[in-house]
C-alpha cells in the first residue's frame, strides 16, 4: 500500500477550465470533515495493514480547510493504519488561502510539502482562467511558503490563447527565480460542459492551438533541464530527490486508497471509485455505506494502464515484464505496433525498455493509445 488521498470538494470559485468535482458552497464542511475520517475508519480493513508511504490533500481546494480539520484528517489516519516515519504528506493549496500563519500552521501538524496551483504570474492569463489569485498573491505566497516549507511543487499551464512564447518563458523564470524544486505543468485543454467551453464556441476566446502547446512544451523541457530538473512524467519535472511520491506511486501501479466524494482507489486489480456528490456522499457514509462502485481490470486493462504510464515517465515500459505478466502474445503485439514509432524516431528501446524519443515526448498519450491492445 503506498497511500491516502483526500478529496476535499470545495473551491472558492470555480476554473474556466476546471472540471473536478468541487462545490463552492462551504455549508456542509463540517459534516463533510466528519464523514472523510469516518471513511477512513471504514476503510482501515482495505490496507491490509501495509504501511502508508504518502498523504495527499486534492481537490477542489484543500487549502479551503482550516488546520483544525486538516489536524483532524492526519490524525485519523495515524489512528487507523500503520504510518511510515518519514511521510510524504502533501497538501494542494491556492496562493490566495497561504497567509504566513496558515503555511506555519501547516508545517506544525505534518504536512511537508505543498502543491500551489499557480497556473500563470499573468494577470490576463489568471483573470481568463477565473482563478481565485492575482499575479501579485502568486509571487507573495511563493516568497513566504519558501521560508517555512523546502518541498515544494507548484502547477503552470501552458498553451494559453494570445500566449506568446516569450511571455511563456518568463512565467517559466519566474517560477526558478524562487528556487521550487518540483514543476508540474499541464497544456490547457478543453473539457466538455466547462466555461471555457462554452467561451470558445461563442467566439469569445480563440480555439486552441496544438501547435504552440507544442512549441510551449519544448521550451519548458529545455528551459527546466538547463536548471537541473529531470523530466521523470510527461507533466512533471523535479530536482533529484524532490519527485512526487505520491504521483510516483500512481505511475508505477502501487496501490492507494481514495477518501471523498469522486475520489479512486486502486489495489492492484480493481479499481473503485466514490460517487461525485457530496449529499449523496454525506447520506452513503452516515448510513455505514461506502458509495462507490468498482471495476475488475482485465488483463488487457492492466497491460493498457502499463504502457499509458509507463510511456509517460522515465521509466518507460520494460518489455521483460509484459512478456512476465502479459505474455508472448502481448510482446509480440507491443514490439509489432512500437516498430512504426521506433522508425519515426518517436520510441526507442534501452536496456529491453520502450520510451519515448524527446521528440515523442508531447505525443505521448497519443503514441500509447496505438499500442493499447483492443478487442481481446
Amino acid at each position: 500500500m503506498s497511500g491516502i488521498y483526500i478529496h476535499i470538494p470545495f473551491c472558492k470559485q470555480a476554473c474556466h477550465y476546471c472540471d473536478f468535482h468541487f462545490s463552492t458552497s462551504m455549508k456542509k464542511k463540517e459534516e463533510m470533515v466528519l464523514a472523510l475520517v469516518k471513511e477512513i475508519e471504514l476503510r482501515k480493513e482495505e490496507s491490509n495493514n501495509e504501511l502508508i508511504e504518502t498523504i495527499y490533500f486534492g481537490g477542489g481546494t484543500p487549502s479551503r480547510l482550516q488546520i483544525a480539520d486538516l489536524k483532524l484528517l492526519i490524525d485519523a489516519i495515524y489512528k487507523n493504519y500503520k504510518v511510515d516515519k518519514n511521510p510524504e504528506i502533501t497538501l494542494e493549496a491556492n496562493p490566495d488561502d497561504l497567509s504566513e500563519d496558515y503555511l506555519i500552521e501547516l508545517s506544525k501538524i505534518g504536512i511537508n510539502r505543498l502543491s500551489i496551483g499557480i497556473q500563470s504570474f499573468f494577470e490576463d492569463d489568471l483573470e481568463l482562467m477565473n482563478r481565485a489569485h492575482n499575479s501579485a498573491e502568486a509571487k507573495k505566497c511563493l516568497e513566504i511558503a519558501t521560508r517555512y516549507f523546502d518541498n515544494i511543487t507548484i502547477d503552470l499551464i501552458y498553451g494559453m490563447p494570445n500566449m506568446t512564447n516569450e511571455k511563456w518563458l518568463q512565467n517559466i523564470e519566474t517560477a526558478l527565480s524562487f528556487n521550487i524544486p518540483h514543476i508540474s505543468s499541464y497544456a490547457l485543454t478543453v473539457e466538455p460542459k466547462t466555461a471555457l467551453h462554452s467561451f470558445i464556441q461563442k467566439g469569445i476566446i480563440p480555439n486552441l492551438d496544438e501547435n504552440l502547446a507544442s512549441e510551449h512544451f519544448y521550451i519548458l523541457v529545455e528551459k527546466l533541464e538547463e536548471n537541473g530538473f529531470i523530466h521523470y512524467e510527461l507533466s512533471n519535472f523535479g530536482k533529484p530527490d524532490y519527485f512526487s511520491k505520491n504521483n510516483s506511486a500512481y505511475w508505477l501501479g502501487k496501490k492507494y486508497i481514495g477518501i471523498g466524494p469522486s475520489a479512486h482507489s486502486f489495489n492492484g486489480i480493481s479499481r473503485s471509485w466514490n460517487i461525485s456528490n457530496n449529499a449523496m456522499y454525506l447520506k452513503a457514509i452516515a448510513e455505514n455505506r461506502l458509495p462507490s462502485e468498482t471495476e475488475i481490470l482485465s488483463k488487457t486493462d492492466q497491460y493498457n494502464e502499463y504502457i499509458m504510464t509507463g510511456l509517460r515517465t522515465i521509466w518507460g515500459v520494460s518489455l521483460e515484464r509484459i512478456e512476465a505478466e502479459f505474455g508472448k502474445t502481448y510482446l509480440d503485439y507491443l514490439n509489432k505496433q512500437a516498430s512504426k514509432f521506433i522508425d519515426d524516431n518517436l520510441l526507442f528501446v534501452e536496456n529491453n525498455t520502450l520510451k519515448t524519443t524527446k521528440k515523442g515526448k508531447f505525443l505521448t498519450d497519443g503514441i500509447a493509445s496505438d499500442l493499447f491492445f483492443l478487442n481481446l
